[in-house]
């Protein structure tokens, strides 16, 4: 059946990230745990909720955690974010041809919006399904379900597109095929394990797929 819609996650796939988070979670652990974390061991800690992040840290102090990472976040956010080559032009490219375009994200979803408009990627996605619209996050199907309900779309014409493992078995567990992008901060030997469907080398080998020229 010929795919018509597209989930995409937002950090580390559509949006480049990786240095606010890797940021935000030393500028938080240093503080609570000085000289325990590196940079390479919070790089563990992306892809998850925050607050299973730092409840595997310290359970009694989540709150006051998620708080100071989040105030960080947000005061460095439009410095820090970046754009990934090819993806602005991609969507905008998908989003002429008609296709049903959402972001199904981990983030809170003011967060979210700030990071479309910071790119300009806004105006492309109608439905955003963040961890505040959702009882459960990838990779349970709800937030999938939830964003194909909204588009009036089925999983057999959907892709789910992400960076994590929570991306690639969140569409399995949906039904939706599957697309990994070899730019995730964990690796694409990692990412691959969870054998997607598919593997994007770059965002523009998406409108192949889909089948457009």
């Amino acid at each position: 059946m010929k795919i018509d819609t597209l989930l995409f996650d937002l950090d580390g796939t559509l949006i480049n990230t990786n240095d606010l988070i890797i940021s935000s979670f030393l500028h938080t652990l240093e503080h609570y745990f000085p000289g325990k974390y590196s940079r390479e061991k919070v790089i563990e800690f992306i892809g998850p909720p925050l607050v299973d992040s730092f409840k595997g840290i310290d359970s009694e102090r989540v709150e006051e955690m998620i708080t100071m990472y989040r105030e960080h976040n947000l005061s460095n956010h439009d410095l820090l974010i970046k754009e990934y080559e090819g993806v602005f032009e991609t969507i905008e490219r998908l989003h002429k041809e008609g296709f049903k375009l959402a972001v199904v994200t981990t983030k809170m979803k003011s967060t979210a919006i700030r990071g479309l408009e910071v790119t300009g990627l806004d105006r492309f996605f109608e439905v955003i399904v963040a961890i505040d619209d959702v009882e459960k996050v990838k990779p349970d199907p709800e937030p999938l379900e939830k964003a194909m309900k909204a588009l009036k779309s089925t999983a057999e014409t959907t892709i789910m597109v992400g960076d994590s493992q929570y991306d690639i078995l969140g569409g399995k567990n949906t039904g939706t095929a599957t697309a990994a992008v070899a730019w995730s901060i964990k690796g694409e030997a990692f990412i691959r394990s969870y054998e997607p469907d598919y593997v994007l080398e770059d965002m523009r080998d998406l409108l192949k797929i889909v089948g457009v020229e």
